[in-house]
């Protein structure tokens, strides 16, 4: 019989978002030694600082800066996949900085779906970390993405995901896959079964989480004072 951890949450740290326990059934993705089942989707240091994922992974909708990548890797206590472009951002500047992230520490270059694969090319070219290409369609060519130089596949297709993961497995029994698990338990099992070795997941916002928070302030401090009230009544 395999023994519980033990678990240590501390005061100040122990409402840190925990990830659906459905992500550990991942088989995972193992990079340089470090086993990867989960992976949060975030730019958000605050985020990333308290949640217990294997790794980061982070794109955002707009060029990709240095100055984003060195914060993201100075706040981070796990991996981080870093988004380069490929979309709106093209060429030499890709490359560019596909070599930065790595320099900075990054476990992986994540490049957005229109990136060409002459591109994928250059970045495989000068870099020795995976890259990591995002499939939104059923209809992407994965044999020449993998032919270019992308290492793990990162399936984001909304609710088709799971269908596409099967696809693809089926056509690439030992390609690498990272997807997005949806945001019930049922979804994440159908993405996983599917042939999902990693799973992205979406936290709430630290509006979401602040809205919950002010209203037990709110509570409190209503109960603070009725309760002195009764005092100075008594």
């Amino acid at each position: 019989m395999k023994p519980n951890a033990p678990v240590y949450t501390g005061q100040l740290r122990k409402h840190m978002i925990t990830v659906p326990q459905e992500l550990g059934m991942a088989s995972g993705i193992c990079i340089f030694g470090k086993l990867i089942k989960s992976l949060v989707f975030s730019t958000d240091v605050a985020i990333i600082r308290n949640i217990n994922t294997d790794a980061v992974i982070a794109v955002y909708p707009f060029t990709p800066q240095p100055a984003i990548t060195h914060s993201l890797m100075m706040a981070a206590e796990m991996p981080v996949f870093c988004g380069v472009g490929g979309g709106t951002t093209k060429g030499k500047r890709v490359t560019n900085l596909a070599q930065d992230a790595e320099f900075q520490g990054a476990m992986g270059v994540v490049l957005n779906a229109p990136t060409p694969n002459e591109s994928i090319k250059r970045v495989a070219s000068v870099i020795d970390i995976p890259i990591v290409i995002t499939v939104v369609s059923e209809y992407t060519d994965i044999a020449s993405r993998l032919k270019s130089g992308a290492s793990i596949l990162n399936v984001s297709c909304a609710a088709k995901t799971p269908l596409i993961v099967g696809s693809i497995r089926k056509e690439f029994p030992d390609v690498p896959i990272i997807a997005t698990g949806g945001s019930t338990p049922e979804s994440i099992r159908r993405t996983i079964d599917a042939g999902a070795n990693a799973i992205t997941y979406t936290p709430p916002t630290t509006a979401e989480l602040f809205r919950g928070m002010m209203v037990r302030y709110r509570d409190d401090c209503e109960a603070e004072y009725e309760a002195s009230l009764k005092k100075r009544d008594d």
